[in-house]
């Protein structure tokens, strides 16, 4: 019985091996590597008017992620551009946003396109993807546990083997970011159909769009999820 009630104690422990507050403090220092290596190249807010559309349609999107989840109204959200060609778009935890120009000029985005894009990228980050993320390492491999925060935090984007266990679970945040990304767009008054022609360019862009990767589901399967969903909301259903 001793034996395991120490196991029951071990995994309860386990279970707060990571906080979001750890996440974000992570999640800070490597925004601003991110952005001191563009600003460095000088690729970081370089197009005036690129950065001021995206601001203009991100606000409000901001804004109503604040009403729908108040944790994150508390947030430092911030919100930059680059013309790295490197960079599509991202998010990390605590409302940390980057956005590519080269990324939107390939896709031919629209405003409302960019709507659907940045509303993905603001639910991974409201609905605390890389907690989740982390967690679920922990739960697949439980001696991260006992291993500083920072060797997770960079396992799950270099450690193949650990990122490979992960797929389907990250797969999983995608499709959920895709649709309550879609949802809250909705709420701050995009059409959905008009935002389901995102997935619709992301498949026609793709190589291979009926095919999912490490990190995302297949293309095609997204843009059917997406026209189902938009349909559904403009159903009013």
């Amino acid at each position: 019985m001793r034996a395991l009630a120490a196991l029951l104690l071990l995994l309860s422990g386990m279970a707060q091996a990571v906080t979001q507050e750890q996440v974000m403090a992570g999640a800070v220092k490597l925004y601003n590597k991110q952005l001191a290596d563009l600003r460095a190249s000088y690729r970081l807010d370089d197009n005036q008017r690129f950065s001021e559309r995206v601001a203009a349609i991100a606000g409000p999107l901001i804004e109503q992620a604040k009403r729908d989840y108040p944790e994150s109204a508390a947030w430092a959200w911030e919100l930059h551009t680059t013309s790295d060609p490197e960079e599509n778009a991202s998010a990390m935890a605590g409302g940390k946003l980057l956005v590519g120009s080269a990324y939107v000029d390939r896709l031919e985005l629209n405003d409302a396109e960019i709507a659907m894009m940045l509303a993905h990228e603001i639910c991974h980050a409201v609905l605390l993807h890389n907690l989740r993320e982390h967690e679920e390492a922990i739960r697949l491999e439980p001696q991260w546990a006992t291993r500083p925060y920072e060797e997770l935090e960079y396992a799950t984007d270099h450690d193949f083997s650990l990122m490979r266990k992960l797929a389907s679970f990250n797969s999983l945040q995608e499709e959920e970011s895709d649709r309550e990304g879609m949802r809250l767009a909705a709420r701050a008054g995009w059409k959905p159909s008009a935002l389901a022609r995102f997935f619709r360019k992301l498949e026609r862009h793709s190589y291979s769009p009926n095919f999912g990767s490490i990190y995302h589901p297949a293309p095609a399967q997204r843009a059917r999820a997406a026209r189902e969903l938009a349909a559904q909301l403009e159903a009013g259903r």
